[in-house]
């Protein structure tokens, strides 16, 4: 066994303590004897929600000798409060311990970069691995693996049932629903994301008519009873007789008959689209990555497609998928639909010529013309947010999830983090507040002269009467909670840090392994060294005129097993990484930013 770089793991604290520990608050020491993963999140994050999910079979599998620590990490305003924490935690059914950390003290005592990153930390307390990003549970298996044999032979190994205490369950109708529907007869179909089922409501929106889906986890076609869903998000009508549904975590879309109840799969294979996948092609042939949202528009399902910042649109007379516009780089680009960015788009609706959305992490709305093209109507980029009614090139938001079609062309935002129901007029290119003291809304349907908003952490529906008069609100701006780091201006090397895996190497049959796409916000911080390129390392140029700004950084590596025999295909993995870091220019700062996407930086 090669010899293994460690260092002596911090302590960890975090202002908001400890939650699913039945109150008891954790130090290093308690871990002592177990591999202990820490995992650095933040709720709004979906690429946080992937790993948790990739971490899922590993935290099974290896509970008697592992530990995973959720430490809760935030970007947003919102996701410093305590409470939206806690709700979080049960939304998302994570099922181990979770520091909240409003403060980001143990964020920068790891240095961590980047959400989510995830640290692994052997059973003397030394950290021995670090990774940024999605798709490594497989490395981070084989290095548990290797700890375990270590530490056993060693005696340093302890193994036994974890820290972990589930909550107490709560008994309401719904649980963090996350989308409504108003059916053809006046009810009402709700997505009960959390218990993995859908809802029809009648038009009280109260009232049960019937739920669809067993309430277990799982990817399962069938009648209503033995169906399975997980984590639906969005409905559409597809027809007078059919609802197709974005099925989040199953990466599919489902269509519901609402005659019978019975559930089919309408597009995605149940994997998760990874750079190198199809990107379009017969239904269910291609991957999909999360899908948030869906809206009938042009003659097609347009899918807002959260996991990989990207629209998607499935065809139902061809039954084929593909995108529709994005090109995967997360951030705030308008333009032909190809060369678009997006920022996990969650919310759709359709308007006459126009398909709006909300774009989650830019906290914007936008819509695509018929033309395919994209605009944007409030936001500014993924490190502002807050609330401010006004012109819209002054206006912001906080988060947005949802977004409805009015019936004089406006448009209301399910304005989340906010917890507000927004409104933005094309005609006046006004902003406005329509309703305040919401908690988390994350959708909202007409229905009459009402508005029913989905108020997702009160676990309910509410109906509001659509005011005359707007809410007048004290403006609040916020930028990330992040520190900037501090760089010299000039030359500064950028060094993106990857270590294949053991048993593993970097994958060089069809060409580079590596890609690497650098920018900024603005673009003028960048004199030289924008672009894409192969090379994980890079000499940037900073501009001294510009005194802070945020560099946007993209990196991927492919690496294969390096072990198979003969004629056997090696198993490849795709490990890849999204940085936004703000930066602040100062005389005597570093010229040296390494970032770790895999391994240690030495």
């Amino acid at each position: 066994m090669s010899k293994r770089v460690r260092v002596r793991a911090p302590e960890l604290a975090g202002k908001g303590g400890w939650l699913n520990t039945g109150g008891k608050d954790l130090k290093l020491a308690d871990f002592r004897g177990r591999v202990l993963i820490l995992d650095f999140w933040t709720f709004c994050c979906i690429n946080c929600l992937h790993v948790l999910d990739e971490l899922r079979e590993l935290e099974e599998k290896h509970r008697d000798t592992v530990v995973i620590v959720g430490v809760h990490s935030p970007k947003f305003a919102h996701e410093a409060e305590h409470r939206a924490v806690v709700d979080a935690v049960e939304r998302y059914g994570v099922e181990h311990p979770v520091l909240d950390d409003p403060e980001l003290a143990t964020w920068k005592q790891y240095a961590v970069r980047a959400w989510p990153t995830l640290v692994v930390i052997d059973p003397e307390g030394y950290v021995v691995a670090q990774h940024a990003g999605e798709g490594h549970a497989h490395a981070i298996e084989r290095l548990v693996e290797e700890l375990e044999a270590e530490h056993a032979a060693k005696g340093t190994l302890r193994r036994g049932d974890g820290p972990y205490v589930a909550p107490e369950p709560e008994p309401t109708v719904l649980r963090f629903p996350g989308k409504a529907l108003a059916l053809p007869g006046g009810n009402l179909l709700v997505s009960d994301t959390t218990r993995h089922q859908l809802v029809e409501l009648a038009e009280d929106a109260e009232t049960v008519v019937r739920r669809i889906g067993s309430g277990v986890r799982g990817c399962v076609d069938g009648s209503a009873e033995a169906a399975g869903f997980s984590e639906p998000q969005g409905l559409a009508l597809l027809d007078e007789g059919a609802v197709v549904v974005a099925d989040t975590v199953n990466h599919a879309l489902r269509r519901v008959d609402l005659a019978t109840g019975a559930v089919s799969t309408l597009a995605g294979t149940g994997r998760q689209w990874w750079q190198g996948s199809p990107t379009s092609g017969p239904a269910l042939e291609v991957d999909l990555s999360s899908p948030w949202d869906v809206a009938l528009f042009g003659g097609k399902v347009w899918i807002a497609m959260a996991g990989v910042h990207q629209l998607w649109a499935y065809d139902p007379v061809t039954e084929t998928v593909g995108v529709a516009a994005g090109t995967t780089n997360e951030g705030l680009v308008d333009g032909p639909g190809p060369e678009a960015w997006f920022a996990q788009p969650s919310g759709l609706a359709a308007n006459g010529d126009r398909l709006w959305l909300a774009d989650s992490e830019t906290s914007a709305l936008r819509w695509v013309d018929q033309d395919g093209s994209v605009h944007t109507a409030v936001g500014t980029g993924l490190f502002d947010f807050g609330h401010r009614d006004g012109p819209a090139e002054q206006a912001l938001l906080q988060h947005p999830l949802g977004v409805t079609a009015l019936p004089d062309g406006s448009v209301a935002v399910s304005d989340t983090y906010n917890h507000a129901l927004r409104r933005f007029d094309p005609a006046t290119g006004e902003v406005t507040t329509l309703a305040t003291d919401l908690r988390e809304p994350s959708d909202a349907v007409l229905v009459g002269d009402d508005i029913v908003v989905v108020e997702s952490a009160r676990h309910r529906l509410t109906r509001l009467r659509l005011p005359e008069e707007t809410v007048r609100v004290e403006s609040v701006a916020h930028r990330t909670r992040r520190e900037a780091t501090e760089v010299a201006p000039g030359a500064v090397r950028l060094d993106v840090v990857f270590q294949a895996p053991a048993g593993q190497k970097l994958d060089t049959r069809y060409g580079p392994s590596t890609r690497l796409l650098v920018s900024a916000t603005p673009p003028e911080l960048l004199l030289a060294g924008e672009g894409a390129g192969t090379d994980l390392s890079r000499v940037v140029e900073l501009n001294p005129a510009v005194p802070e700004g945020v560099l946007h950084v993209s990196a991927m590596a492919a690496s294969c097993d390096d072990d198979v025999a003969g004629g056997e295909h090696p198993a490849c993995h795709v490990h890849q990484q999204d940085w936004g870091v703000p930066v602040r220019l100062t005389e005597g700062g570093a010229d040296r930013l390494p970032l770790v996407l895999a391994g240690m930086d030495d």
